[in-house]
């Protein structure tokens, strides 16, 4: 953890023993064990929180981001449908306006014309002819 091996360990256990005497050795290491409990759970404590925090930015971000997709999809639709009733306005306008008054009464170029009437002396078979 420290970069601390097991021979320097064993070397500073003989010098608390030497230093502390073996009545104080056992009561120091329990605090030493307790203090270094608290500090790592007060390490994890704090790595903890700060992983909720960034997993919330990150969900925030996310939600940001979906919400401005749905915006820009919700303006694309807005888009879309405002062009298709200009379509149709000008298909139901050009409709309802006629091409022209005397085009319309007159028959086209391209029309057939009515069968006549046969004359005097004609048959019906000489006409189609």
């Amino acid at each position: 953890m420290f970069g601390i091996s097991g021979g320097e360990l064993f070397f500073i256990a003989i010098i608390a023993l030497i230093v502390l005497g073996p009545e104080r050795l056992p009561k120091v290491a329990r605090m030493a064990g307790m203090w270094v409990r608290r500090a790592r759970n007060q390490w994890n404590s704090v790595k903890d929180e700060l992983e909720r925090e960034l997993a919330a930015e990150e969900l925030k971000r996310s939600l940001h981001d979906a919400k401005s997709a749905l915006q820009d999809t919700e303006q694309r639709i807005r888009d879309s449908g405002a062009e298709a009733r200009r379509e149709f306005e000008q298909m139901r306008t050009s409709v309802q306006e006629p091409e022209g008054s005397a085009e319309a009464s007159a028959p086209a170029a391209d029309a057939p014309a009515p069968p006549s009437k046969p004359q005097e002396g004609q048959s019906d078979e000489s006409r189609n002819a």
